[in-house]
């Protein structure tokens, strides 16, 4: 997906606004990517789904262990291609399903 420049720039002033509001002022945020979540996770399993699943890949690449920005980076990338695997299956699948084991982070 590719945002139009006034969406871009937009969400870029936000992220920054919210950064520096947050005090995370070292945080590089890949919107496209952040949307793909949100989008994928709402059109499979409800309007909501998309935010809550964007928190979660948040939460889930801030706890994990990184040492630097590409392994956060990194870090982000895996739990968000995660999310979407999973949106592919809608409300169904999962970790218990065969095929899931041991795949967390």
């Amino acid at each position: 997906m590719t945002l139009s420049r006034e969406e871009d720039s937009a969400l870029r002033e936000w992220s920054s606004r919210l950064i520096q509001a947050l005090q995370i002022l070292d945080l590089e945020v890949d919107h496209e990517k952040v949307i793909e979540v949100a989008e994928e996770s709402s059109r499979s399993v409800g309007p909501h789904a998309g935010a809550l699943s964007a928190f979660i890949v948040g939460y889930a690449a801030g706890t994990a262990s990184t040492g630097d920005r590409k392994s956060t980076h990194g870090a982000v990338v895996t739990a968000a291609d995660k999310v979407i695997q999973l949106a592919g299956d809608g409300e169904s699948g999962g970790p218990d399903d065969s095929g899931w084991a041991k795949t967390a982070q």
